[in-house]
């Protein structure tokens, strides 16, 4: 399949995310590209993931106590009732955990990465025709900012997090429509990450990253949902992670209309 032909101009807002979709397979076209660079790029999401992974884990190991301590109400009630509600309980503290836990470990892991992302995404720009509009940012200026902006989106997403969490306790609803209401939302908070490198290059902070991708909103999404997707297979994060580097700064120049084709 020609990723390049996936990600080709399409219109209509089902096509546009499944061309948002084909931004992430041509991230993946880099490991045949620069295998070197890619593979060095796996260094801090490994580091990260251990880390995130050990945390999913110590909350699967407890879930079942957070439940009952969230469920006092279910106390009295029938053995099968109290253990259907702690399980949708149980099973809606895993889905905030996750949401929560792969919006951060992007965060994180662009912080620890920084120099091997950034080369990443420079060398994507390269390829395609340089960055318009470019500005010297100094390294702890540019540090700074991007700590500030990853703790505001983490921020951002919990607070999006609770309701999702709470309608988690509802019948059939929680274990059907909130999962892909939380992976639409996941995605779009890991577009807007994952695009920071390309648009502080031109000087552009979180905001106005926020507005321009708000205008290609179905692209996004569908980047944002299939990177969200692939963070979920086990060690997906770590394998993915480069190719979502450049995926984004593909996602960055198409929102600011600049060229994604080769010439």
């Amino acid at each position: 399949m020609d990723a390049s032909r996936i990600a080709s101009p399409v219109t209509g807002n089902v096509g546009s995310f499944f061309t948002g979709v084909g931004l992430l397979l041509r991230g993946l076209g880099l490991y045949v590209r620069s295998p070197k660079l890619m593979l060095l790029g796996m260094v801090p999401a490994l580091i990260s993931g251990v880390l995130f992974v050990a945390a999913f884990a110590t909350l699967v190991y407890f879930v079942d106590e957070i439940a009952a301590l969230v469920t006092p109400f279910a106390d009295d009630w029938s053995s099968t009732a109290r253990g259907l509600v702690r399980v949708i309980a149980g099973l809606a503290f895993l889905g905030l955990g996750g949401l929560l836990a792969v919006v951060s470990f992007t965060a994180v892991t662009l912080v620890i990465g920084d120099p091997f992302y950034e080369k990443i995404s420079e060398r994507v720009e390269e390829r395609y025709g340089g960055t318009p509009g470019s500005v010297d940012v100094p390294f702890w200026s540019s540090l700074r900012r991007s700590l500030a902006d990853s703790v505001r989106l983490v921020a951002l997403t919990a607070l999006v997090g609770i309701p999702l969490f709470l309608a988690g306790f509802i019948p059939v609803i929680g274990q059907t429509v909130v999962p892909v209401i939380g992976a639409a939302v996941g995605g779009w908070f890991l577009a807007v990450e994952l695009v920071g490198a390309p648009f502080y290059r031109r000087g552009m902070r979180l905001p106005q990253r926020r507005s321009i991708l708000k205008a290609d909103r179905s692209t996004a999404l569908g980047f944002g949902v299939a990177v969200f997707l692939c963070f979920l297979i086990p060690l997906g994060a770590v394998l993915i992670m480069p190719a979502a580097v450049a995926g984004a700064t593909l996602l960055a120049r198409r929102s600011l209309g600049q060229p994604i084709e080769e010439r």
